[in-house]
C-alpha cells in the first residue's frame, strides 16, 4: 500500500527478491500540471509494470473494496507512505499489517518526518517499521536504520537516501517476518517531544529574525518541496538556498540590499544573508545572478 516515488523502492525490492505481492493499493489517478491531465501514482505505474493488480479505492472503508480485498487473501500488508487504514483493513492479514516510516521512532511521528528532521538540525535521522496498530506512528518496533544528516543535505537528498535504505528495511522485515517471525519492542512513550506536523503554506514563511544557522536549516528542511518563502520587492519569493555575507552595512531584520548584477542580501538576526538560488512568482527556479540579469529589482537600495 503507497502512493508516491518513495513507495516505489520498496515495491521494487519485494518483486525483484521473488516475494508474492498479490496486489498494489494506491490512491485514485489525480490530475495534474496546467493541462490537467489524469496521471496514476508512481507507484500504480510500476505495479503495471509487472502486472501486479491494482486497487483504488476512494473510501478504504467501502464494503466494495473489503470483499475485493479480501479476495487477494494476503498474508500480510506493507504500507509505505500510504493513507491512514481503518482497523478492518489493517487487521486482516494473519500476520498483522506493518509500515515504513522516515524517522527514528517514537522521534519524529507525523506526516513530514524528513523535512523536520532537517529543520530542527538534527545530526543523525534514519527508517523505522513497526506494526501497526490505532494511535498514529505508535506501534511496537520491527527493525531500525540510522542514517547521518550532513550539514549540505537538503529533502530531497536525504529523501533519496532514506527511500534506499527503507527499502532496504522493508525487504529485511518481510524476510523477518516470513522466516522466523519478528522480535518487536514497544516504542517509548514519553521520552520525545519531537514531532512533524504536516508542513503548510504558512508554515514555510521564513522568520528572517532567527540567526542564519536555524534559517539555513529551515530553507534546507523545504528544499525542493514545498520550498521557504519570503516577501521580496513586493512578491512572493521562494528561496532554496542561502549563505554568510561579510557585509558591515546596518540595517533592520528582513532589509534588502542588492548589487544589481549577481547577488541579493537580507538581514537576519545576527547579520546577512545573501541569496544563492530563488524563484520568484511566475518565473523558473534560478541563480540569483541569472535573475537579476533579465529583471532588475529597482526598488530595493544598493550594497553599500
Amino acid at each position: 500500500m503507497g502512493t508516491p516515488e518513495f513507495a516505489v523502492a520498496s515495491l521494487q525490492i519485494l518483486v525483484a527478491n521473488n516475494c508474492p505481492v498479490v496486489a498494489v493499493i494506491t490512491a485514485p489517478d489525480r490530475k495534474q500540471g496546467r493541462g490537467q491531465k489524469v496521471v496514476p501514482s508512481p507507484v500504480k505505474d510500476y505495479a503495471l509494470s509487472q502486472n501486479i493488480p491494482v486497487l483504488q479505492p476512494t473510501n478504504l472503508k467501502s464494503p466494495v473494496f473489503i470483499t475485493e480485498l479480501k479476495l487477494f487473501k494476503a498474508n500480510l500488508q506493507v504500507v509505505v507512505a500510504f493513507r491512514m487504514l481503518p482497523e478492518i483493513v489493517w487487521q486482516m492479514p494473519a500476520l498483522g499489517t506493518f509500515i515504513l516510516h522516515a524517522s527514528l521512532l517514537p522521534d519524529y511521528r507525523g506526516a513530514a518526518p524528513i523535512n523536520w528532521a532537517i529543520i530542527n538540525g538534527e545530526k543523525e535521522t534514519g527508517v523505522t517499521t513497526f506494526y501497526l496498530k490505532k494511535e498514529i506512528d505508535t506501534g511496537a518496533i520491527i527493525l531500525q536504520e540510522k542514517e547521518k544528516i550532513s550539514e549540505t543535505d537538503n529533502v530531497g537528498s536525504l529523501y533519496n537516501r532514506l527511500m534506499i535504505s527503507g527499502a532496504k528495511l522493508v525487504l529485511s522485515t518481510v524476510e523477518l517476518i516470513r522466516e522466523e517471525g519478528a522480535i518487536t519492542r514497544e516504542q517509548s512513550e514519553g521520552t520525545s517531544n519531537k514531532r512533524a506536523p504536516k508542513i503548510f503554506k504558512d508554515t514555510c514563511e521564513i522568520n528572517w529574525n532567527l540567526p542564519f544557522s536555524e534559517i539555513n536549516n529551515f530553507i534546507r528542511g523545504l528544499n525542493p518541496y514545498p520550498a521557504a518563502w519570503t516577501q521580496l520587492d513586493g512578491k512572493t519569493c521562494k528561496i532554496f538556498a542561502i549563505s554568510k555575507a561579510d557585509i558591515s552595512s546596518a540595517a533592520n531584520v528582513h532589509d534588502v540590499i542588492t548589487d544589481h548584477k549577481k547577488n541579493i542580501y537580507i538581514r537576519a538576526a545576527n547579520g546577512w544573508v545573501k541569496l544563492l538560488e530563488l524563484q520568484m512568482e511566475g518565473k523558473k527556479r534560478m541563480s540569483v545572478g541569472d535573475y537579476l540579469r533579465g529583471n532588475p529589482l529597482t526598488n530595493l537600495p544598493d550594497v553599500e
